[in-house]
């Protein structure tokens, strides 16, 4: 992975612990739709489950509405400074990458939770492209959103490799045909994931 040029991260779970805050949206929607509030870990859980509809599991809807949406932005985006961090050493890595690599964000979130969070946490600027849910007619696992990101910078597929902490982030890559690696520090629990950011500077070989 030494030879990786381009490196594409996921946001949630992989760049940013914001676990309480999207456990606190998510109830914040239910308790305005009339809906009992769900423990955090079985929402935390069910965000990286691609076996279920999430509009369904969270909602009881076949698709996520617009209520849906306003509501859940109405509560992150007064909230998105206060209930989120970075994971210990993110920052750090994300310097030392900058300096020889290209780092671009691939996340299912939309952009109008994504950049707010992204300036509040002082890493925007590591970035050249954010790509999120809504940029795309399709987000992860579908391809396309890491297809933009390879055709804004006109690189070799095999220059870029996806970082993210769930399958839809490993699916995403396949299916975009680059290498990805799959980290544990955020939502998710795996076999065979990297454990913690150190783990990770080795295999990109991060001076």
């Amino acid at each position: 992975m030494r030879d990786k040029t381009h490196i594409i991260f996921d946001m949630d779970g992989t760049l940013i612990d914001s676990s309480a805050l999207l456990a606190n949206t998510i109830n914040y929607v239910r308790e305005k739709i009339d809906l009992p509030p769900l423990p955090k870990e079985t929402i935390i859980r069910a965000i990286n489950d691609t076996s279920h509809n999430p509009a369904k599991f969270f909602y009881n809807a076949e698709q996520f509405e617009d209520i849906h949406e306003r509501y859940f932005q109405e509560y992150y985006l007064q909230n998105h400074h206060t209930q989120t961090r970075l994971y210990d050493g993110i920052k750090p890595l994300l310097e030392k990458l900058a300096s020889n690599r290209s780092l671009a964000i691939a996340t299912n979130a939309y952009d109008v939770s994504t950049k707010p969070l992204i300036e509040a946490l002082g890493i925007a600027d590591y970035f050249d492209h954010v790509i999120c849910g809504d940029h795309v007619p399709t987000p992860k696992p579908h391809p396309l959103m890491i297809e933009k990101i390879i055709d804004a910078y006109k690189a070799p597929r095999k220059k870029f490799v996806m970082i993210g902490d769930g399958e839809r982030d490993i699916m995403a890559a396949k299916n975009a045909g680059i290498d990805a690696l799959l980290v544990e520090w955020g939502f998710s629990e795996h076999d065979n994931a990297l454990t913690d950011v150190k783990q990770l500077e080795e295999i990109l070989g991060v001076s």
